[in-house]
């Protein structure tokens, strides 16, 4: 496999974009791939579209790989299906793992190439993966899933640049220009504006629902439980209440929901489960994050077998079953699993 050769993920968009012109600067033989992963046409005619502008402006070619049937079976059909069980799935997780650093290796390996780039804000050593430079796009948690294997093959250029940075180098290049200074993607590809879009194409998701209090009993009324997720604390009515209340758990089977002030979500300790940790790990101290945009805290992390248990150094409030876990040695990604 030629050494300086890396295929890139290439979007259409301003982060891989810069992350292929600067390995092109580095000295790589780049080749560039545009992924379908979903069914929007228009979407896909768009930015490869604009995938290929990039390509004929660095010279090189930008393959188009459909796989939008594994991205069905693997992401999108596990997405739809968590939130019919009542759970809050993270698709990102899953797609980094099963697509972007699955399949895209796997299409890689068919070209004779090694190295595989995409414009993630992480950075890596070839060993380990780590927190990017600029924390407000760090994307360090949605890759702690990927298997550690092919670690050794990645390469992040972004990891040590700001946005901002990124940005103003795109727009400093006149055919870029426009890249720059267009809109952000969206955090999951396939929604465009809110989950529940989603899901009303496979299911009937308004169908009114008792709302009850830890005690059982009926104190108002919700839209359909699919449209709650824990910790959520509006879209239902509770009779007679003083106090915010928050979602405390979702049953699916009898479209209702459990409602209870903010303290009732406190949580100190949790399992998981679809543990991937990068380091032979059986008992270790860490930093914990159980979503993506929450702080990191710390945490005591137990693993026996195919389960793991996590004793949290302080609390946390509105843990979602079907989110991820990510742990930290500080800026080292070592890992996760799924919240049961």
């Amino acid at each position: 496999m030629a050494e300086k050769k890396v295929l890139v993920g290439m979007s259409g968009g301003v982060d891989s974009t810069v992350a292929a012109l600067l390995l092109q600067k580095e000295g790589y033989e780049v080749v560039g791939v545009y992924m379908k992963l979903h069914d929007n046409e228009a979407y896909h005619r768009e930015n490869y579209a604009k995938a290929r502008r990039v390509g004929e402006y660095l010279g090189v070619e930008v393959h188009f790989l459909d796989i939008s049937g594994d991205f069905r079976q693997e992401v999108y059909d596990y997405f739809v299906e968590e939130y019919r069980t009542g759970r809050t799935p993270n698709p990102c997780v899953v797609c980094n793992r099963q697509i972007k650093f699955g399949r895209m290796l796997e299409f890689a390996d068919s070209l004779g190439i090694e190295k595989v780039a995409t414009g993630h804000y992480v950075r890596s050593d070839g060993r380990y993966i780590y927190m990017a430079r600029d924390r407000s796009k760090d994307q360090s948690y949605f890759l702690a899933q990927v298997r550690k294997e092919v670690i050794p093959r990645l390469l992040f250029p972004l990891g040590e640049w700001l946005k901002e940075e990124v940005k103003a180098y795109a727009a400093e290049i006149p055919v870029l220009q426009d890249l720059a200074t267009q809109k952000e993607s969206s955090e999951i590809c396939f929604v465009e504006n809110d989950y529940t879009e989603v899901l009303q194409r496979h299911m009937e998701i308004d169908r009114e629902g008792e709302v009850l209090n830890e005690a059982g009993e009926v104190v108002g009324t919700h839209k359909g439980y699919m449209h709650y997720t824990i910790g959520k604390r509006r879209g239902f009515t509770v009779r007679g209440a003083h106090d915010p209340h928050y979602v405390l758990s979702v049953d699916p089977e009898r479209n209702r929901i459990v409602v209870g002030t903010r303290e009732k979500l406190e949580e100190r300790s949790f399992e998981i489960s679809r543990i991937n940790l990068f380091e032979d790990l059986t008992e270790f101290d860490c930093q914990v994050k159980v979503r993506y945009r929450t702080r990191a805290i710390p945490a005591h992390v137990v693993i026996d077998g195919e389960r793991g248990r996590v004793e949290l150094g302080e609390p946390v409030y509105g843990l979602a079953r079907g989110q991820f876990a990510v742990f930290y040695d500080g800026e080292r990604l070592l890992g996760g699993g799924e919240i049961l």
